[in-house]
């Protein structure tokens, strides 16, 4: 499976995901921007997006979620571990109350990864990240080996996201 992104303002993504209703692509925003998620096996109808493939993957991407993007610049040397440690620890997360999907988007140009993480509501996301099983999979892999020898190239971040809802239109 590939993933595309791409942002722009509201109204222009919008009009991109009304004139494509039948392709998988989700508008999502946060204070900072607005963007747009194309899921496909094909080609993607963005002009210039950024590129990934999928590495990983569990449930459903849909609207109405609330969205986790954890960037992380993982090396050359590190990614196969990396990779590893993602797919054995998804089973952790995907019985979870509020979890609707994960999709860990390999780059193809770059170096930054993103964890991506979709819920039922941002208290479900809240509830996952106070958990112990957060915590444990966040600090070892399924080896007992700690993530933080994974070479990273820089810090991770992660930015969250929603999905704005239409508001209906009075009648």
């Amino acid at each position: 499976m590939k993933i595309f992104i791409t942002t722009g303002t509201y109204e222009f993504l919008m009009k991109i995901k009304q004139k494509y209703a039948n392709e998988k692509i989700i508008l999502m925003q946060n204070a900072e921007h607005t963007l747009l998620l194309h899921e496909t096996e094909g080609k993607t109808v963005f002009a210039s997006p950024r590129k990934y493939e999928s590495a990983a993957a569990a449930g459903e991407l849909a609207d109405g979620n609330f969205f986790i993007f954890t960037h992380l610049p993982v090396s050359d040397e590190g990614k196969p571990v990396f990779e590893y440690h993602v797919q054995q620890n998804m089973p952790v997360i995907e019985h979870k109350p509020g979890f609707a999907a994960f999709r860990l988007l390999r780059p193809v140009k770059e170096d930054t990864y993103i964890a991506m993480t979709a819920w039922k509501d941002e208290d479900s996301y809240k509830r996952w990240k106070r958990s112990l099983d957060y915590q444990l999979v966040h600090s070892l892999d399924i080896t007992g080996i700690a993530t933080n020898k994974i070479a990273y190239n820089a810090p991770a971040y992660t930015k969250d996201y929603f999905v704005p809802q239409e508001e209906e239109e009075e009648k």
